[in-house]
């Protein structure tokens, strides 16, 4: 067997990419994710120096692209993985300059469907022998036209706050006792501060306006919360809902998840036609480069 050569794409390499044998059957369509890497690279969200391949006699047998935003000068994530040879996946991992979490959108029940779950699990094993170790899985949850709205909440107020040091005090609070898998992770690590600056840092990436942040009151003027209606670059997004820890226990969540799916359909948000809810499994590098979470989905 010839020798592996792993390397970044350079421009104009898009069939090259293309070319590994049987990519379609890959995660890619795990949870309905249709759009091509031209696409995604046409808009930016893919880099030549962001994609690597594993090439033997010249032709991919593995393949890694990660993502970002436009404007985005490093990665958020690893986005795509396939392969028709799990070492040379694995060598690629190991391999390549780039340490971002590794995100696979799956289908609602993944498990119960034999080629996906194969599918995932290849992938897992490979992600696990690179040094890769499992943070969570979510459900991402998509609302749709046909379901309607539920009527709004009355019973807080919510007010714009354009002063971040506000904001980030509001993080710090919420963070504290967080059951977020991404928060009690960064703070074991580094502690509150650290998690109240990265959920600021998602925040401000994301490219919908500033002034949709909102703080949610009591009647008496007590902090509740925050709920950020948000877009990324692909969809409205819950940007971020959190109540601090005094008011807990009295059902606030769902008034800032309602409200705030409220002011993203009064955007002009029409909905989606996706499923309802998919599991998204995050992997995380234990290398000591960056791992930062990725905003694709937003964040609840």
């Amino acid at each position: 067997m010839t020798d592996l050569e792993i390397r970044p794409l350079v421009a104009g390499e898009t069939e090259l990419y293309d070319s590994l044998p049987d990519a379609d059957s890959g995660p890619a369509d795990f949870g309905g994710f249709t759009r091509t890497y031209a696409a995604m690279a046409a808009a930016r969200e893919y880099r030549p120096e962001w994609t690597y391949v594993a090439l033997r006699d010249g032709l991919p047998v593995a393949r890694a692209a990660w993502w970002g935003g436009p404007d985005d000068d490093v990665p958020c994530a690893l986005d795509r993985l396939d392969f028709t040879e799990p070492d040379a996946a694995v060598a690629l991992l190991r391999e390549a300059s780039l340490r971002y979490e590794y995100c696979i959108r799956l289908r609602p029940g993944w498990r119960d469907q034999p080629a996906v779950r194969a599918a995932a699990q290849a992938r897992i094993d490979v992600a696990e022998r690179a040094g890769m170790r499992l943070l969570v899985e979510r459900y991402q949850y998509v609302w749709t036209p046909a379901a309607g709205l539920p009527d709004r909440p009355t019973r807080l107020d919510y007010r714009p706050e354009p002063d971040d040091g506000v904001i980030l005090d509001v993080l710090r609070r919420i963070a504290h006792d967080s059951l977020d898998a991404h928060d009690r992770k960064t703070i074991a690590e580094s502690g509150v501060d650290a998690a109240a600056r990265e959920g600021l840092d998602i925040l401000r990436w994301f490219p919908s306006p500033r002034e949709w942040w909102r703080l949610a009151y009591t009647p008496a003027g007590d902090l509740v919360g925050i709920a950020v209606p948000a877009r990324n670059y692909t969809d409205p997004v819950i940007g971020y809902i959190g109540v601090v820890p005094e008011q807990r226990g009295h059902g606030y969540g769902y008034d800032l998840l309602v409200e705030t799916t409220h002011r993203l359909v009064a955007t002009g948000w029409t909905g989606s036609s996706r499923a309802p809810t998919s599991p998204t499994c995050r992997w995380r590098p234990r290398s000591t480069g960056p791992a930062t979470r990725s905003p694709r989905s937003g964040s609840t």
